[in-house]
């Protein structure tokens, strides 16, 4: 694949792809989604390691990747490349924080369980909204923007599935 075709399926600009291909750019964890969708391939795969028989993901070993802002917070609960088509994250949003998240490639769909705290999240150009508590779970399809908000007054947690389309 080209990098103009990379750029026209990802909606990352072709300079900044270069600059990334050739290790001059630090791209944001936005960006690395926009590519991994662009080139129709888990997040995990981009950022992971290569496949053994058993994965083992120690927390301490875990990458934790921040948003720009700082006020959103993911870290992978199993090892790159267990399964090729889902991933699990545990999410951490400060309170009365909000978090714009680009849309998945095609198909894909997310499973966010609430932990702790409280969230509102908005699929689509904001028509569907959704308010959760701690215990609650919402399914989406993932292919279109969507927003996570913090409404509340402290940190709240979450556990996302994200199920790639095979």
């Amino acid at each position: 694949m080209s990098l103009d075709d990379l750029a026209v399926k990802s909606g990352v600009s072709r300079a900044a792809l270069s600059q990334i291909e050739s290790l001059r750019g630090n791209p944001t964890v936005g960006v690395i989604w926009k590519i991994a969708v662009g080139l129709g391939m888990p997040f995990s795969d981009i950022i992971g390691e290569t496949r053994e028989t058993v994965g083992v993901l120690r927390r301490a070993e875990s990458q934790v990747l921040r948003s720009a802002d700082g006020k959103m917070e993911s870290r992978p609960l199993t090892p790159a490349g267990a399964a090729p088509w889902a991933e699990v994250y545990e999410l951490r949003l400060a309170a009365r924080a909000v978090h714009a998240s680009e849309p998945h490639a095609a198909g894909t769909k997310e499973i966010v369980v609430v932990l702790s705290g409280q969230l509102r999240l908005r699929v689509g150009d904001g028509d569907e909204t959704y308010d959760l508590a701690a215990g609650d779970s919402v399914s989406f399809v993932a292919d279109k923007p969507h927003v996570y908000e913090n409404p509340g007054s402290t940190e709240s947690r979450y556990h996302d599935v994200i199920l790639y389309d095979r």
